[in-house]
């Protein structure tokens, strides 16, 4: 079988690299991709924009694709699934209609209020003045300002008073965090630890990933401003097997059954980001998508193939299929960015990379491209996620931080406490969104 992944990150290069090593596969197409997914085995990148939906089609029935997985969030909401399906074609992920839970955060408050799922409580408001009004009885000092749509990771602000997050209504409603600034959001602000756990669903069925924890703030110790996601580590021992079960129950199954019931089965990865605090946990969010760098670690901890379960879940029946983990195996992913990221991040520096890796380590592309004469250059926030494997977290954690200093660009920037909450026994274990 041909496969079809649809993006260029990380993600979609964990992706390829997971997918192209099934015995089921006979080669991997990615569209756009990048130079490191284009000297995995197996694999070709062809230049079509994750957004082209005209072109993918044609991509996928030219090259006979067996299955497409999409990776990135913008083509689910616009669509991409519906005009596969239309056409016949086979396709990991949701439906326009069921990539609202991302697309729409007052849609996923919507459906949580409806499933019963724990979220923090929030108002939706259409006009600044109302918004400001609003926020001028919230009753805590803290904050979160969040637009509606979709914002590139632009789009939260966790305001400690309300002199920021009248600031941040102020950009919202102008347009400064990304689309979808014609609705906003106040919501509660919660403390706790940060945790994501996602499942691959079938629309009725889920099979869940290890939890993992991300590494939002650009900054060691958790300061700075929110990124894409500075590294991760995965399994999370935030959330046990016990917990883990708990989420299935009272987030992962709710939802789907409430998206059935509205007529919009969700099919595909479904997110979501939990803060786990002395009383349990609430969903902060969901995506409809793998995360980045979520993908890295989950992926490269699984113990068997899975595209079956990939090609399952696109045709709506997981019933048989497993995604259990290597048993005592954790995994850790470091990511390297670009100078000025994440405000503004300088594309153009050349990469020096080492000319060999430990068995146990992957150096995965998210921001780069080739020059016209060959040499690897920075093209993004996110340049390079160092992931490693080990029997312990400080194994996988230290085999990031070994290879690191042999890859080299100007103004790279690394955090160097990435899994420093669970590595520190008895450190301060409270996390602010």
């Amino acid at each position: 079988m041909r496969i079809l992944i649809v993006g260029g990150g990380g993600r979609e290069h964990a992706l390829a690299r997971i997918v192209a090593a099934s015995p089921l596969v006979s080669s991997v197409l990615v569209a756009p991709g990048n130079p490191g997914i284009a000297a995995e085995p197996k694999t070709r990148c062809v230049a079509v924009d994750a957004s082209d939906v005209s072109g993918l089609l044609a991509l996928a029935r030219t090259e006979s694709v067996g299955l497409t997985i999409v990776g990135p969030e913008a083509p689910l909401v616009a669509g991409l699934v519906d005009a596969f399906e239309a056409a016949g074609l086979r396709v990991l992920g949701p439906r326009a209609a069921a990539a609202r839970l991302e697309g729409s955060k007052a849609f996923a408050k919507e459906v949580m209020a409806a499933a019963g799922v724990p979220t923090a409580r929030a108002e939706v408001h259409t006009t600044l003045d109302a918004a400001l009004a609003a926020l001028s009885r919230w009753p805590t000092p803290e904050v979160v300002v969040k637009v509606d749509g979709l914002a590139a990771g632009k789009g939260v602000v966790v305001a400690e008073n309300h002199a920021q997050a009248a600031s941040a209504l102020r950009d919202a409603f102008g347009g400064r965090l990304g689309v979808g600034g014609d609705r906003v959001l106040l919501e509660t602000w919660l403390a706790g630890d940060e945790v994501s756990v996602i499942a691959l669903c079938d629309g009725e069925r889920a099979l869940l990933f290890p939890p993992a924890q991300d590494h939002k703030r650009i900054g060691e110790g958790d300061t700075g401003p929110n990124t894409g996601g500075m590294g991760t580590y995965a399994p999370a021992p935030v959330l046990d097997a016990t917990d883990l079960e708990r989420v299935r129950q009272r987030v992962i199954e709710p939802v789907l059954a409430e998206m059935r019931r509205r007529g919009t089965p969700f099919r595909g990865f479904l997110f979501a980001g939990l803060m786990v605090g002395p009383n349990g946990f609430d969903v902060l969010e969901f995506n409809v998508r793998l995360g980045d760098p979520e993908a890295q670690v989950m992926l490269g901890l699984l113990a068997e193939d899975p595209v079956p379960a990939f090609v399952a879940a696109a045709e709506g029946d997981l019933t048989g299929h497993t995604l259990d983990a290597r048993p005592g195996e954790h995994a850790a992913c470091v990511v390297l960015a670009a100078a000025g990221y994440p405000e503004a991040p300088r594309r153009g520096d050349p990469i020096e990379l080492p000319s060999g890796l430990p068995p146990a380590v992957a150096v995965l592309h998210a921001g780069t491209r080739r020059a016209p004469d060959g040499r690897l250059l920075t093209d993004g926030g996110r340049v390079l996620g160092i992931t490693g494997r080990g029997p312990t977290l400080e194994a996988a954690v230290a085999a990031c931080y070994e290879v690191a200093p042999g890859i080299r660009f100007e103004g790279r920037q690394m955090r160097r406490d990435i899994a420093h909450r669970a590595l520190h026994a008895g450190g301060d274990t409270t996390r602010r969104r």
